[in-house]
């Protein structure tokens, strides 16, 4: 069966870490072509890949007719026009998370694959985060009655700022709001499908920042409020999710361990249980149950990043339906514009007609 050539644009954090691996590990994909400018990420490609080309520009991906998908690692202000032109030259593509700047960008994209009839998906990979999988578990049992509030954060601490970072930097696509911001968005999407509204409070808090560093959104849905939020100052790890229902609530502390694991330089094949999380950071289940008091640890589901690139294999095959669809994407975008709209105007903005998904 076809092996489809991956051309990785980008061997920063976002390729070497999150897409690099996953792809190496896939039977079905091939590592071949890689953009990497710096020695230090050469040496890295030649050490952990060296049957993938390193290259020094996109154009080397993008225009080579062996290369089927090309995925986008870049920096957020060069993911459309990357995208674009390798769906131009006919490739599938994969864009890292956030998906573009701004929704008409992303419609464009979505009409331009539609147009070639190509795929085109978004790196959202904190749907295969074993907090999240473990968290629609708990939802589907129903065993929280109706769910009235849910409450999310990715919180950091860095009170320092990182000389030359594009995120640091006072530009579109920048802050935190569209880098950790988007995936409590989309997993929100996900759990509770369309918002009603948006209320947005985004700030700049750091010595000497320019960008945003702290972010709080509140989405309405139909019976559910969601508040979700993201810091640069929480020295003291906060929770990361609540989930309160008329029978009781699930809170959950930790963050999944891939990433970490990814950064060190590990594969999934390396790690026996790879995605499972420590026993301290399970879950806690208090529930009503039957007129009885009950109080549950929940055993976390196993961590899956893996998962991301075999869906899109399948969904080449014609095997399963586009896990990460790119209007899914777009709609993540959407609620960041109108955020930083609602913020800058001080009130409650309508969602009602913007999203697609």
């Amino acid at each position: 069966m076809k092996q489809f050539k991956v051309g990785l644009i980008g061997f920063s954090i976002g390729g070497h870490v999150f897409h690099a691996p996953f792809i190496e590990e896939n039977p079905d994909l091939q590592l071949y072509k890689v953009t990497a400018r710096k020695p230090e990420q050469q040496q890295m490609l030649a050490e952990r890949y060296p049957d993938a080309i390193g290259v020094l520009s996109a154009d080397e991906i993008i225009n080579d007719p062996e290369v089927d998908i090309v995925v986008v690692a870049t920096s957020n202000d060069v993911h459309f026009s990357l995208a674009k032109q390798a769906l131009l030259a006919g490739k599938h593509v994969v864009v890292e998370k956030p998906f573009t700047n701004y929704s008409a960008e992303a419609d464009e994209l979505i009409a331009l694959a539609k147009e070639k009839g190509l795929l085109l998906s978004v790196h959202h990979n904190a749907r295969f985060h074993a907090d999240f999988k473990t968290l629609q578990k708990v939802l589907a049992s129903g065993r929280l009655g109706r769910v009235v509030n849910y409450e999310a954060r990715f919180d950091r601490f860095r009170n320092f700022l990182r000389p030359g970072a594009w995120r640091e930097e006072n530009l579109p696509g920048s802050g935190i709001h569209y880098d950790l911001g988007a995936h409590l968005i989309d997993q929100a999407l996900q759990l509770f499908g369309k918002p009603e509204s948006i209320y947005a409070d985004l700030r700049v808090q750091r010595d000497g920042a320019k960008a945003i560093d702290d972010f709080e959104f509140i989405l309405s849905f139909p019976t559910t409020k969601v508040s979700l939020k993201g810091q640069m100052l929480a020295k003291i790890p906060t929770t990361r999710m609540a989930v309160y229902g008329t029978n009781g609530c699930f809170v959950k502390w930790g963050v999944d361990p891939q990433e970490n694991l990814l950064r060190e330089g590990f594969m999934p094949h390396q790690v026996p249980n790879w995605g499972m999380e420590a026993e301290e950071t399970y879950g806690t289940l208090a529930i009503v149950e039957n007129g009885v008091d009950v109080s549950e640890r929940i055993v976390s589901e196993l961590g899956a990043g893996q998962e991301f690139y075999q869906n899109i294999v399948a969904s080449l095959r014609g095997e399963a339906p586009l896990y990460i669809t790119p209007e899914q994407a777009r709609d993540v975008i959407r609620i960041l514009e109108l955020a930083e709209l609602s913020w800058a105007e001080k009130r409650v903005v309508s969602l009602v007609g913007e999203l697609i998904s």
